[in-house]
């Protein structure tokens, strides 16, 4: 079996499609997904492309083992973020992944540039794609994927308006490229939805097999079988690191309205029920069936004040379907009810309001009146517009999910050097410094740093995340059976994929003064600034960077990317 080893180049101004041969020596440093994204992207765009400007690329990627590893298929949605300014790669399980695997036939992704000059989609089977006007421009994301007959990724109401943290929606809106805004991307790029039209690949059977065992006696994967994603709201709570009421607070009165007990009361089933990874709870409220996940409770339940477990569902569900990050929406909303009690807005909103939070929602989406507008382009803009910097963190634009750093300083350092911005999906050391004491700086930056590396490597593959513990090898196993042969060892790739998107955002003018400690988080009860200074200079001795964030030449030369710098 031989992995995919071409890409599909779409042009969108001229409606033109060519196939393309990937460099070899592309596969091998950077295998595809997130690590092949990053090359294509920092060789495709000149520094300071505007991000909703037809120059930036916005790329669908596959990797070598989508849709044959056990677990959900995903794909990694590539660009420049409108919210950060930085590199972004934001990812989203389900069925499309799988399906567009198998329309692509011997190609690992497509790379779209230019914009149309009108609302287009693009339809991919047997290893061709073709850019076709669309008459579903202004529909929400459930709509628009029952629009076509195929497997969808599309934008709503938010995409369409570009909204800086807009999502690319597939299977319906069950699944999220969220964070970042490719969604917004696609909207300026006037693309609605890319649908495919295939079969899921097949084959290495008994290897899967063989996983699939591992998997389901592997103690590391116990939570995710039992309870899924939500589980994270009950650690964050039980550990004193959920954030709560705008950044306001550290916990809930009851977690058990909004966590495990709530959602299992109340599922109809699990989204995979007859496969080894299960999936999320699905859920059946009045406004519908939806499948709330981690982030939906603790930023549109805890961060809100919300402890109506089926208002939060259908909050979350309406974001899915205007095509909104539910954690940066959150965290805009939280924004204006402390704005509003500073006097800094006038609006009257308030924590543990869910209509007020639904009518907010759909003003951003819209982007509607002042509010709504400067909401739209993130909390950052918001509050340079009217005041209030002060009120809920971000790093480098992008809104903290819910996991508070009071509670894990460790994760103060995996937000400030993640390479999209404030982010818990790149490091999550807080899973072991809750139950292994005080940590020194030293070992906090090793822990994040390697724990970046490794995930730079399964987003590369791509594989899913919550079934990647049974991947000791990193996947080279695996990569062996597809013909795929690193020039390195797998954690050197990673080293070099998490370098490359460094020399990235060097390249747009980010360093040490955006590897910040959010202000809201400093302070006598909150994470020390002497401390979090050191954490940051050990991570840069530690991956051998400047002291103001660059990577020196020695260590390009190292990992053998002299020739992008």
């Amino acid at each position: 079996m031989i992995a995919p080893n071409r890409l599909l180049r779409v042009d969108l101004r001229r409606r033109t499609v060519t196939s393309e041969r990937v460099p070899e020596r592309w596969l091998r440093q950077y295998i595809g997904g997130k690590g092949l994204g990053a090359r294509y992207l920092y060789e495709e765009l000149e520094p300071g492309t505007d991000p909703l400007g037809p120059e930036n690329a916005l790329l669908f990627m596959l990797g070598p083992l989508t849709g044959l590893v056990p677990g959900d298929a995903r794909y990694a949605a590539v660009t420049k973020s409108p919210l950060t300014g930085t590199f972004l790669d934001s990812y989203a399980g389900g069925e499309f992944p799988a399906v567009l695997a198998g329309a692509l036939d011997e190609h690992i992704g497509l790379l779209i540039e230019g914009a149309a000059s009108e609302p287009v989609r693009i339809d991919v089977e047997s290893g061709e794609a073709s850019v076709v006007p669309t008459d579903s421009w202004g529909e929400e994301t459930v709509a628009t994927a029952r629009h076509y007959d195929g497997s969808v990724a599309c934008i709503g109401p938010a995409g369409e308006n570009r909204v800086a943290y807009a999502t690319i929606a597939s299977d319906a809106g069950e699944h999220h490229a969220g964070r970042g805004g490719a969604g917004a991307v696609m909207g300026a790029k006037r693309l609605k939805a890319v649908v495919a039209r295939g079969d899921p690949p097949t084959g290495l059977e008994t290897l899967r097999e063989r996983y699939e065992r591992r998997y389901e006696t592997d103690t590391a994967t116990d939570w995710h079988r039992a309870s899924g994603t939500v589980e994270s709201i009950d650690f964050a709570d039980a550990v004193g690191a959920l954030a709560a009421e705008g950044w306001q607070r550290r916990g809930v009165e009851d977690v058990d309205t909004l966590g495990i007990e709530a959602i299992r009361e109340r599922a109809t089933g699990r989204e995979r029920p007859d496969e080894v990874s299960p999936g999320d709870f699905r859920v059946e409220t009045e406004s519908g069936e939806h499948v709330p996940r981690g982030g939906t409770a603790m930023s549109l339940g805890a961060g809100l004040g919300i402890d109506e477990f089926d208002a939060v569902v259908e909050l979350g569900g309406l974001c899915d379907e205007l095509g909104l990050d539910l954690i940066d929406a959150g965290s805009a909303v939280a924004w204006t009810i402390r704005a509003s009690d500073r006097g800094i807005v006038d609006r009257e909103i308030e924590f543990g309001d869910p209509n007020g939070a639904r009518e907010l929602l759909g003003e951003i989406a819209l982007r509607e009146a002042a509010l709504g507008d400067a909401l739209a382009d993130g909390v950052d803009a918001a509050a340079e517009r009217f005041g209030g910097g002060e009120l809920v963190p971000t790093v480098k634009a992008m809104a903290l999910p819910g996991y508070d750093p009071r509670g894990a300083q460790s994760m103060a350092l995996a937000y400030a050097t993640s390479d999209r911005g404030a982010c818990h999906r790149r490091a999550l050391p807080i899973e072991r410094e809750a139950f292994a004491g005080d940590w020194t700086p030293q070992r906090v930056a090793r822990e994040v740093a390697v724990e970046q590396d490794r995930r730079s490597v399964l987003w590369s593959l791509v594989i899913d995340e919550f079934v990647a513990p049974v991947f000791d090898d990193l996947g080279a196993e695996w990569l062996a059976a597809v013909g795929v042969a690193p020039d390195t060892d797998l954690r050197t790739v990673g080293e070099r994929i998490w370098t490359l998107t460094r020399l990235f955002n060097v390249r747009e003018g980010f360093g040490r003064t955006d590897d910040v400690l959010p202000q809201p988080l400093a302070g006598p009860e909150g994470v020390d600034r002497d401390s979090f200074e050191s954490m940051l200079d050990h991570y840069y001795d530690l991956r051998e960077w400047t002291a103001d964030g660059q990577p020196t030449r020695s260590l390009l030369d190292r990992l053998d990317l002299s020739d992008i710098h």
